[in-house]
């Protein structure tokens, strides 16, 4: 009889969670209708473990192959992390400090023409407070190199570095670049021989070694188009001829550290958790838990700002200060977003969908945060 009872109350809980699982796509899936999502992808974690991971809807709209959790996506500025988490990394070997001038670093010097004497840090690159913008371009560190560009003033904002914060993709591609000549490892190696391998990830910055069988489409919406939504080829481009062409220390951007890493919203949780339980994750430490507090912490905009390639936000999940950072780009929006006290984290990915924007977040993906978190993190999971 006790058997019976214990397969009895075994059976109700997978009920229970069957029924709860159930309920949640269902809600989910109405989002998606709302807003037109093509695909996408969640993962929640809690405690340190994996606690939800699903895919919705389509992959590729042309063939209507459905999207499989182990597909891959570009993730756009999510991908900065990784280069702040590389950056601590060499921070700890004392090949460099936050504080060191960029200029030393990078090969050329960095500085804004109307404040010269003020130096640019590799702190400032990290928090987008280094008065650097992108009118100039990112995609080629030409842009701000003064040997290479006439216009290379245009890449410095009318402020003093450290003063002000200007969200700028260049910052991270100099940085990149940055690991790439300390490390002595071209950037896309080094990235997967210190922080994807190590936690068993597959993903990384260069295309063509990754399998394309695994890239989700990518697509822009056009609500004024016949076809709302038109494939992003570009996000995958191998960039085959600039590979065997490159210069160490000087191509970099060419694998994007800005926002070129491809990783599925899975895998993803996984890194997300490492920063969520300070620097380590199953068993696996990535960064000394002092350099995973550092990157946590806000350096501009008060409680709720900007830290090393993180933010900080109570406006997602109301009542919740949030770590986390979101990505958009080829049609791609991405969140990832993790609250280190409680102990849990949710990334959520689409592939396409109708762009609105709620409290400066993508609406479709911050209604499936909340979602999630109503039901997986602030509800129990089940109870007996």
């Amino acid at each position: 009889m006790k058997k019976i009872a214990i397969v009895i109350n075994i059976l109700c809980i997978q009920t229970g969670l069957f029924a709860q699982s159930a309920t949640i796509e269902s809600k989910i899936d109405s989002v998606i209708k709302k807003f037109e999502v093509v695909g996408l992808s969640v993962a929640v974690v809690k405690k340190g473990k994996m606690i939800y991971t699903h895919s919705f809807g389509l992959k590729d709209i042309a063939t209507q192959t459905p999207l499989n959790d182990s597909d891959i996506f570009r993730i756009a500025s999510i991908s900065k992390s990784f280069s702040a988490t590389s950056i601590l990394q060499l921070m700890e070997t004392k090949k460099l400090s936050l504080q060191d001038d960029v200029s030393n670093l990078i090969g050329f010097k960095v500085r804004n023409p109307k404040f010269p004497e003020k130096v640019i840090t590799l702190k400032m690159l990290l928090s987008h407070t280094s008065s650097i913008n992108d009118s100039e371009g990112y995609f080629t560190l030409d842009a701000i190199n003064p040997e290479k560009n006439i216009n290379w003033a245009k890449c410095y904002s009318d402020y003093s570095p450290g003063e002000n914060y200007k969200y700028c993709n260049l910052n991270f591609n100099i940085l990149g670049t940055i690991i790439e000549r300390i490390s002595g490892e071209r950037f896309d190696n080094y990235v997967k021989a210190h922080i994807l391998d190590p936690l068993k990830l597959y993903g990384g910055y260069r295309v063509g070694v990754l399998d394309a069988s695994k890239f989700v489409t990518l697509y822009e919406y056009n609500d004024t188009s016949f076809n709302k939504f038109t494939a992003s080829p570009g996000a995958y481009n191998p960039r085959t001829k600039e590979i065997e062409e490159y210069i160490m220390g000087s191509s970099t951007p060419v694998f994007s550290p800005t926002g070129g890493m491809k990783i599925s919203a899975v895998d993803l949780a996984k890194y997300m958790a490492m920063h969520m339980n300070f620097g380590k994750y199953n068993g696996k430490r990535i960064i000394k838990k002092k350099s995973a507090q550092l990157m946590q912490q806000p350096f501009w905009g008060g409680e709720e700002g900007y830290c090393l390639a993180l933010q900080k936000t109570q406006k997602l999940i109301s009542g919740k200060m949030l770590t986390g950072h979101t990505g958009s780009a080829y049609g791609l929006y991405s969140m990832l977003f993790f609250d280190p006290k409680e102990k849990f984290g949710i990334v959520v990915i689409t592939n396409g969908c109708r762009p609105v924007y709620k409290n400066g977040f993508i609406q479709p993906l911050s209604e499936v945060v909340n979602l999630l978190y109503e039901d997986l993190i602030k509800q129990p999971a089940f109870k007996k």
